[in-house]
């Protein structure tokens, strides 16, 4: 079957969870993982105090990351990516309309998925293109194929941000993995020192029907930390089956 191929490299990049904030904290998760818990959140200190108070805990660790990983640098274009967004503010806004009470026009604008990528480009007064996608379990895979093709269209760099919190109780039985609280950042361009390589094909039957088998969600990581570990362990391939396509991850031997 016949592979598509990205390859793009990392400038720097910027991780954030709670109790994991240092590079060395982050190599040591990598090098065994264990689940992250905890209601701490950045301090984002980069951005303007009422910019900054708008912004929910998923949101902040986006901010987080994103401005240590530019480090001062602007007009980058950005692609941020979370499979499941701000969830827990879209469930408050639909309680209250269930409860008869009225939907805030802020809280609205906060709970949409570009949320975070506006906040940070007005922050910045920065108007580089800008743009927020979801794609379920293959969210990383996509968010770097829309950021290669910003790449192929000229743009020297590019901004990825990767972030994504635990669902909400009401959502908690739709999980199909261990989702835990992270964002992480790389600021990307064309192949040079250190290439990585995303490839994709469509997985064979055998390969779809494995998924099929009885596994734990709670055995099972957020594809988004899986990507994050394969960068930091220097690890030579990672690879996995999403629905029916296959994700092959790798760095030059």
């Amino acid at each position: 079957m016949r592979a598509q191929q990205v390859s793009f490299s990392i400038v720097s990049h910027a991780a954030w969870a709670p109790g994991i904030s240092t590079p060395e904290a982050w190599i040591a998760w990598a090098a065994a993982p264990f689940p992250i818990v905890g209601d701490d959140e950045p301090g984002v200190r980069a951005m303007a105090p009422m910019l900054r108070r708008r912004a929910g805990a998923l949101g902040k660790m986006a901010l987080e990351v994103a401005y240590q990983c530019l480090d001062g640098r602007s007009a980058i274009p950005t692609v941020f990516c979370s499979r499941h967004g701000e969830a827990a503010r879209a469930i408050a806004l639909l309680s209250d309309l269930v409860n008869g009470e009225g939907v805030s026009p802020t809280g609205f604008g906060l709970a949409v998925h570009n949320a975070s990528a506006g906040l940070f480009s007005i922050a910045r007064a920065d108007q580089a293109n800008h743009l927020a996608l979801a794609a379920g379990p293959s969210t990383v895979e996509h968010a770097v194929i829309e950021a290669c093709s910003l790449l192929a269209d000229g743009e020297p760099m590019v901004l990825l941000v990767a972030y994504d919190h635990s669902l909400p109780a009401l959502l908690s039985h739709f999980e199909d993995c261990a989702e835990q609280p992270h964002a992480w950042a790389w600021l990307i361009t064309k192949p040079g020192a250190d290439p990585l390589h995303l490839s994709w094909s469509a997985a064979a039957p055998a390969a779809c029907a494995a998924q099929s088998l009885d596994v734990q969600a709670a055995d099972v990581q957020p594809a988004s930390l899986e990507v994050l570990r394969f960068q930091l362990s220097g690890a030579r391939a990672y690879e996995r089956v999403c629905g029916r396509q296959r994700w092959q991850w790798r760095r030059d031997a």
